[in-house]
């Protein structure tokens, strides 16, 4: 709490009556000079209106964050110190997570605050392909002083590359013309997605299962065995067990929680948004049966930012579940990430909700173990529980006998890149690349040859075109130093050079890195100055990603240095050409 400036004797003086002050001490210790940023009243007024009712809890620290960002488009010195007063934490606390989250501008003194629009550019990899770097700096040279347009990671839109967003709005297969339409029209809120319905959801059976289980018509264990029996993993890019991390969390004690990772920021993945948008209620139900099993009593929904049309959604249906007395007894909460891709990994997006700064945690101990504000959690993606009802209703088999080339399952592939029908495709577990493009994208676009292709996001490698024939699951694709991940496939052709494309992912590794561990934090930064250069010095960067393999915290150091080994190993002549 900011100093209240109170007259008072000093601790250290009543501890050692006989040590000598210091001549200025007196001046101190009686207020006229009080330590730390003072209070401005209007800035408390500012603060206590916009927080309205709400609690003053820490972990409520970003959402309350959000609400003065969203209302004054930055975060100012006079609001922080405020908002530090109002709920009782260290100015320290308030600004360092204020500084840790992107979607946060923070002023410096004297500093004004940007222009109350923001253009997002987004600058990942299937943007970067479609010239995203020349559009964002057309729309700088055009749009003039009123408009702020800044460099974005992935936003989660790669199939409608260049994506960008105007405020909340997105704008797909963005042009210097359509941005410019968005502006001068002055809509910038989020557009509601064409979601199925509750109603409709209903009408097909949705809530059946859920309503059957707290009936007593079905069992716990009736449950586990389905999920166990199909094999359902989890399909954030872990792949771990689903069954067996449900047992391991109905055997921790009570009180047990839950906390659903829709914070998909890996560049290449939109599934999870893909999924919310058409059948949220789908989503809803599996979470809310995982929760049931486990004995979960509450649910937080970390959602990212970038996604603020399914924010808005997921209240209303939230809502409309509260009030059809399908919530009960779970208490369901919505929480907002604010622009930071280490909170996909799952013990930093606990951080986040505690409303900390998102550093990943050591383990063990495990979530499953000691989670959310201390207590056993059962974690998923939106996609794993999004199964749940198909498997248990159609039973078991209606997932295992999914596969090809001696795998099981359904595997939600986000394709993006060089082919001529990008999106998502529900596909069976074990598919080729090869396969994929041409019986679920309609092959290549017109013009490009397949070169190569990253089966797993910013971090799962690049494979050449000649390694198309690999099944694309969890476990087939470690021997080439590669993983599937969150199944984010982005398909390269010969007009891309694989030093660039590995450049551009190193780059955002760069700026992702939570910065909480030197191997992660300088070997990014390293990492990217090496690369920049005319000539890769290959036995330095091999050494530099080892260290970073060896010895980062979590999977973003450990797994950062993938893409450049690929490339260096598949793509030598790409190396070779520094043009």
């Amino acid at each position: 709490m900011v100093d209240s400036g109170n007259p008072g004797t000093s601790p250290i003086q009543d501890a050692n009556p006989s040590r000598p002050i210091h001549p200025g001490a007196g001046r101190r210790r009686a207020g006229l000079h009080p330590k730390g940023r003072q209070v401005d009243p209007s800035a408390l007024k500012d603060v206590r209106e916009l927080l309205g009712d709400r609690p003053r809890r820490r972990d409520l620290l970003i959402e309350h964050l959000h609400l003065i960002q969203d209302r004054y488009h930055a975060l100012g010195a006079a609001h922080l110190a405020a908002l530090a007063e109002e709920m009782g934490l260290a100015m320290a606390e308030v600004y360092e997570v204020a500084t840790f989250y992107a979607h946060f501008d923070v002023l410096r003194e004297g500093e004004l605050p940007p222009p109350a629009l923001t253009i997002r550019v987004c600058d990942s990899i299937s943007c970067s392909l479609r010239d995203a770097d020349q559009l964002r700096e057309q729309l700088a040279a055009t749009l003039g002083p009123e408009v702020r347009v800044v460099r974005a990671p992935c936003i989660g839109r790669c199939e409608h590359a260049p994506a960008v967003m105007a405020g909340q709005r997105t704008i797909d297969r963005a042009t210097v013309a359509t941005v410019r339409s968005v502006v001068s029209s002055g809509r910038f809120e989020a557009e509601r997605p064409a979601a199925k319905s509750f109603e409709a959801y209903v009408a097909e059976g949705g809530y059946r299962l859920l309503t059957a289980c707290r009936s007593g018509e079905k069992t716990p264990e009736e449950l586990i065995d389905a999920v166990e029996a199909a094999g359902l993993r989890g399909l954030g890019g872990a792949g771990f067990k689903a069954a067996q991390k449900w047992k391991m969390v109905r055997q921790a004690p009570k009180p047990r929680l839950m906390a659903i990772n829709a914070d998909e920021g890996e560049p290449g993945t939109f599934k999870d948004r893909t999924y919310l948008e058409t059948d949220p209620h789908r989503f809803l139900e599996g979470m809310l049966l995982a929760a049931w099993t486990v004995e979960a009593e509450e649910i937080t929904v970390y959602l990212r930012d970038e996604y603020p049309h399914i924010r808005r959604l997921l209240l209303e249906q939230v809502a409309r579940l509260e009030a059809e007395g399908l919530a009960k007894p779970a208490t369901i909460h919505l929480r907002r990430g604010a622009g930071a891709y280490i909170c996909g990994e799952e013990t930093a997006m606990l951080e986040s909700i505690e409303g900390k700064r998102g550093y990943p945690r050591h383990k063990p101990p495990f979530p499953t173990q000691v989670g959310l504000f201390g207590r056993p959690t059962l974690i998923h993606n939106v996609e794993t529980v999004f199964w749940v009802r198909d498997i248990v209703e159609r039973g078991p088999a209606y997932f295992s006998s999914q596969g090809r080339h001696g795998r099981q399952g359904l595997r939600s592939f986000s394709v993006s890149g060089r082919v001529r029908h990008p999106g998502v495709k529900l596909a069976p577990a074990g598919i080729t690349v090869r396969e994929l493009i041409d019986e679920f994208c309609g092959g290549m676009e017109d013009g490009h040859r397949f070169k190569g292709y990253l089966p797993g996001g910013a971090s799962g490698g690049i494979l050449p075109a000649h390694l198309d024939n690999i099944p694309l699951d969890f476990g087939t694709l470690e021997p080439h130093g590669c993983f599937i991940g969150s199944a984010a496939v982005v398909v390269l052709s010969d007009q891309d050079n694989m030093r660039a494309v590995a450049l551009n992912l190193m780059r955002f590794f760069e700026d992702e890195s939570c910065g909480q561990c030197t191997p992660c934090r300088c070997g990014t930064e390293k990492a990217v100055q090496l690369m920049e250069r005319p000539t890769w010095d290959e036995s330095l960067l091999t050494e530099l990603s080892n260290g970073m393999r060896d010895a980062s915290i979590c999977g973003l150091g450990q797994a950062a240095p993938n893409p450049l080994l690929s490339v260096m190993r598949h793509f030598p002549e790409d190396i070779a050409d520094s043009d």
